[in-house]
């Protein structure tokens, strides 16, 4: 007879097949792993464009083609699993865009063609440009390289207790009543009912897959498995979930019809919410913990959403509880990509926080994560809201943070790559008759200035029009107000703390402190070689070395540890006062998310030894190669003196071997270097504890180690899946020790 466990180990193997079988039908992919499955033979969807640069935008745009796309999803059934449903095709990817178009549309000769015919190139298709022009922001967009959030994906969470306690039934009666409450918004109310009624039918294409499955299943578990996975789905079809079983398998669907449509992937507090679920079945006698961590397993495995789990409610009461511990165990034993934060707070339980540190050593797949409640929910409040809803704002991102259902943040979308800010006044500086380092950082300030207002700009653009391009219809349905209202998302929130990340920050503290020591403290160059050296990408190797030997960030104490401060003041401070309208604000952060390749090539060479188009540093991360001894300590000290102090992270990314295994005290040392940097100011901490053998083995060969995941930056992917520039990232990051 089939254990769980035995079902788990299949269904791993299965999740690893499904990786590389990705990997053959897409190429590498420098993104997240999202739970996808590959698609099958046959897949194809015609899209309905309604726009002359055929792309679609608007309430009938996206609800049509959602339609479409959701429509040609065939059932995923596995009998070893207890929930069903999968996703395979993103919504975006029919918006005619060749640079964001799949590689398995570029190979789709038919699909190609219709998306490309009678089509012009003169707008964007991602954004309606013709109807919602920017044209007057795109020169300085360019020229600061800056990512302003125009045409961004979600990146803000919904309310699942809306939808948990409504059903999908639930939720296509309240359409259906505030529809006639507001006759103006028909379109509105039209479009979320096609979508529910959509998911509907993607549920109701798995009940009818179970039900032929059924009767071929031969092992009796598996066929008593399949019945009760039917009953659960035709349960949830319409009806609120009333079991920890159906909330799990009512969040799946969700889940899947909201990484369609806009790939969305922010989850919950994932203990908090299903705890009575989870009660209520025990008491009843209906649910035991080993099932209840084979169901978080299946749900994990389903879509890695960002869930948070522990914390602290308004009171300083710690949220930790035994389901908190079966979470944590149910990532472990699937063993896969998870994106699971813990939130550590002054009242924490020690063992809970020990127990998910074990998690760190014993499959070594980068989860769980770590956050800090204190600095987090006091920085936020900085912005003028107060406790209660600071401790609501939970981790549902990759560096970012979200109030479930009532905030719109814009998060992880808007950055300004200060590097190429710094370049803008390097090359400025060349006509002043008497150059300093301080002028330069004069010149910087200006710059970010102009970069900011731009910035400003375009977030206000985007979220002035955004309802009427990409309007949210799926999360729509959790957000408050939205259906009461029949508002978008992106008009009816609460709030709109808007983060603004920069990226570039230790690129841009090395080369202050290298132009301060070597040219005028030491003197050992002037300018004038300096700027043969930048013209030329270091040809001269002896200026080179010279200017990237300074000590670097994150070394302790060094002149680029000052800079980098300073840098971190003038940025939030620039940040917090840029004006913005109808109670919106910027709130600053450090993170370049996966960017940092794409970013360094926009920028040239740089004072700190960096060469032309060399990859960026990582988010608030030091240059690799920092340090030679005491690197992680070093690096954890110096980017809890970077933080910006409004509730926008900078995180610690760190990949380490601690030479220490959970028997020798790894897991106290880890547990102490947590406490160590959250006590001294940090928010965010992504963990890789690699064996750095088998990494640089995965590196010079992927299929070796195809079950290797890492913590790329705020998500996991399986090492094989990505491209070798982006696996040298990782290795590159990579600390000898503790």
């Amino acid at each position: 007879m089939l254990t769980y466990k035995d079902r788990l180990a299949a269904m791993r193997r299965t999740k690893i097949e499904h990786t590389l079988q990705k990997r053959a039908q897409n190429g590498y992919t420098d993104l997240d792993d999202f739970g996808t499955v590959p698609l099958p033979d046959g897949y194809y969807v015609e899209p309905c464009y309604n726009s002359e640069n055929g792309s679609f935008y608007g309430l009938d745009g996206m609800c049509e083609n959602f339609c479409r796309v959701i429509g040609a999803h065939p059932a995923y059934v596995d009998p070893m699993e207890m929930l069903c449903g999968r996703w395979r095709d993103m919504l975006v990817n029919y918006r005619g865009d060749i640079h964001y178009m799949p590689d398995w549309i570029k190979k789709n000769e038919r699909l190609r063609n219709f998306m490309s015919s009678g089509v012009t190139a003169q707008w964007s298709k991602r954004w309606d440009e013709k109807t919602y022009p920017y044209d007057e922001l795109k020169p300085l967009q360019k020229k600061y390289n800056l990512t302003t959030g125009i045409d961004g994906d979600a990146h803000f969470a919904c309310d699942y207790r809306i939808g948990l306690s409504l059903g999908f039934g639930g939720l296509l009666e309240k359409i259906r009543y505030y529809r006639t409450v507001n006759p103006d918004k028909q379109a509105f109310y039209d479009a979320e009912e096609r979508v529910v009624l959509a998911i509907v039918a993607f549920i109701d294409r798995h009940i009818e897959a179970i039900r032929e499955m059924i009767p071929a299943e031969e092992r009796p578990e598996l066929r008593e498995s399949l019945q009760t996975m039917l009953c659960v789905c035709e349960n949830v079809r319409m009806g609120a979930p009333k079991t920890f079983h159906e909330a799990c398998q009512w969040v799946a669907f969700f889940n899947c019809a909201a990484r369609i449509y806009t790939r969305d992937g922010a989850g919950f507090q994932l203990d908090t919410l299903l705890l009575p679920y989870y009660e209520a079945d025990v008491a009843a006698g209906r649910l035991d913990d080993e099932t209840a961590k084979f169901l978080i397993a299946n749900l994990l495995l389903i879509d890695p959403h960002y869930y948070q789990i522990s914390g602290v409610d308004e009171n300083d009461r710690d949220l930790t509880n035994h389901l908190s511990y079966l979470i944590l165990d149910g990532a472990d034993a699937i063993n896969i990509s998870c994106n699971l934060t813990v939130r550590v707070h002054d009242n924490c339980d020690p063992a809970f926080l020990r127990h998910a540190v074990a998690c760190l050593f014993r499959n070594k797949n980068g989860f769980p994560r770590f956050c800090c409640d204190k600095t987090l929910c006091e920085g936020y409040m900085r912005n003028g809201v107060d406790r209660s809803v600071a401790r609501e704002r939970i981790a549902v991102g990759c560096n970012w943070m979200c109030v479930p259902g009532r905030e719109f943040p814009m998060n992880d979308t808007v950055k300004v790559n200060i590097a190429k800010v710094l370049e803008v006044a390097l090359e400025e500086l060349r006509y002043v008759p008497e150059p300093s380092v301080e002028s330069l950082y004069g010149l910087f300030e200006m710059h970010l200035q102009i970069a900011l207002d731009v910035i400003a700009k375009g977030v206000n653009h985007h979220l002035d029009h955004v309802h009427a391009v990409t309007p949210e219809l799926v999360m729509n349905l959790m957000f408050h107000h939205c259906l009461e209202e029949g508002k978008d998302a992106s008009e009816c929130a609460e709030l709109f703390t808007v983060g603004v990340d920069g990226a570039g920050l230790a690129v841009v503290a090395d080369s202050l402190a290298a132009i301060e020591q070597r040219i005028e403290r030491e003197k050992k160059l002037d300018w004038g070689v300096l700027y043969e050296a930048l013209d030329t990408d270091f040809a001269d190797q002896r200026v080179h070395d010279i200017m990237a030997s300074v000590p670097k960030y994150c070394s302790g104490g060094s002149l680029a540890d000052a800079w980098a401060k300073r840098l971190t003041e003038t940025f939030a401070r620039a940040v917090k006062a840029q004006p913005m309208p109808k109670g919106r604000q910027l709130i600053p952060g450090w993170f370049s998310w996966a960017r940092s390749i794409e970013y360094g090539a926009a920028v040239g060479t740089m004072p700190n030894g960096r060469r032309r188009a060399e990859p960026l540093s990582h988010g608030a991360n030091p240059n690799p190669h920092f340090r030679k001894d005491g690197a992680v300590t070093a690096q954890s000290e110096g980017i809890a003196s970077v933080q910006c102090g409004y509730g926008n992270t900078a995180p610690l990314q760190l990949e380490f071997d601690p030479k220490l295994t959970e028997e020798e005290g790894g897991i106290d040392v880890v547990l102490q270097l947590i406490r160590a940097h959250f006590e001294q100011g940090g928010t965010l901490i992504n963990i890789n504890i690699l064996d750095g053998e088998k990494l640089l083995e995965a590196n010079e060969n992927p299929n070796l180690h195809p079950d290797l995941v890492v913590r790329v930056t705020g998500f996991t992917a399986y090492f094989a899946s990505l491209s070798p520039k982006f696996r040298q990232l990782v290795v590159d990051r990579f600390l000898e020790g503790m």
